[in-house]
């Protein structure tokens, strides 16, 4: 088991037992899907049936969206790159979409076509590797969201421009299956749950007794699961973006996953971790990884400009920020005793 899904077990233990939830009046299930564990906890009658239907639904993404997945979506777009304008699912479109979206606000801070490069280093798989600088130059050359081209007003189609060029999901499509999460658990009557879907976290509603969720927020530092604080929400997506989920080192330097689209490598932007916390959880997906990939100061100001989300910044530093609409919500609870809390920017 990796080092990543053991954290996850970690602090999924925290958040549970901190929510004050009891065995006996939930129904819990737990999975892997999209290449992570998969937690739900759901109150209500139709419980099972409606974890089930997540699970199912999770499949039937993952099926779609995953860029390796023989036959799916993603991998038909990158095959006709250049080529071909293809038909595609509803929900692959509309996550496609939600990139394109934050693409924009961001400034191609998150880019969706950055999948040459992050093949290229495989990081976290077995064949991670650092690029020369000339393949580097090569494969940053193909990477721009504006290459994307999606048409869905009569039929659910779309194309890439270049001929070499690819799309990646991975850093929205977990988002966008909580958010389908949350939609089957309504449509079950489910009043009260929680998903996590390897640190994309989503609530409905409150607790049973109606009080606020808590959702620990990882030190980014700390092998065992500690964290640095929690925040209480409801009806809310938690999803961090940090340095520590997925890395390597070689030759005493560590080398991340979030990569930076205008240079092909991992993003040193004086961050650790980014959480976003938005009623969406497909656009706070992407959105922390824009602004981990822009750091502080940038990265607050796409926040704002979203205009719907409150965002906690862990800079390299070891100092926390958070945005204004968190300060009643967010607690700083240092376990390490190492992190200083600068509140609201």
């Amino acid at each position: 088991m990796k080092k990543s899904i053991i954290l996850f077990l970690i602090l999924a233990m925290y958040i549970f037992t901190s929510c004050g939830l009891q065995p006996d009046n939930a129904y819990e299930a737990d999975g892997f899907g999209m290449g992570t564990v998969i937690s739900q906890k759901i109150y209500g009658v139709n419980s099972k049936k409606a974890a089930d239907e997540v699970f199912e639904n999770i499949k039937y993404l993952e099926g779609l969206m995953t860029v390796n997945a023989s036959g799916g979506d993603i991998n038909r777009l990158n095959e006709n790159a250049g080529k071909a304008n293809i038909e595609l699912a509803p929900e692959t479109i509309a996550v496609i979409k939600s990139a394109l979206k934050i693409s924009k606000l961001s400034e191609g801070a998150f880019d969706i076509t950055v999948a040459p490069v992050v093949k290229a280093w495989g990081i976290g798989t077995d064949e991670e590797r650092i690029p020369s600088d000339e393949e580097l130059g090569r494969l940053v050359s193909l990477i721009g969201y504006k290459n994307i081209y999606v048409e869905d007003k009569i039929m659910h189609r779309a194309s890439l421009k270049k001929q070499g060029q690819m799309i990646d999901l991975g850093g929205i499509a977990k988002g966008y299956a909580a958010d389908k999460a949350i939609k089957i658990y309504k449509n079950n009557g489910i009043g009260s749950a929680f998903i996590n879907l390897g640190g994309n976290v989503f609530t409905l509603g409150t607790k049973p007794d109606g009080t606020l969720w808590s959702i620990g927020i990882q030190n980014p530092r700390a092998g065992n699961g500690k964290i640095v604080g929690f925040v209480k929400v409801s009806n809310k997506a938690v999803v961090t973006s940090g340095d520590y989920q997925r890395y390597f080192e070689k030759n005493g330097k560590k080398y991340h996953h979030i990569m930076d689209p205008r240079t092909g490598r991992p993003a040193e932007s004086g961050l650790m971790s980014v959480t976003i916390i938005a009623a969406s959880a497909t656009e706070a997906d992407a959105l922390s990884t824009a602004a981990f990939v822009l750091g502080l100061d940038k990265g607050m100001s796409v926040i704002k400009r979203y205009g719907h989300a409150e965002a906690i910044f862990i800079t390299a530093d070891k100092k926390i920020y958070i945005t204004q609409g968190l300060k009643e919500n967010f607690q700083f609870k240092d376990e390490s005793q190492e992190y200083e809390y600068v509140k609201k920017r």
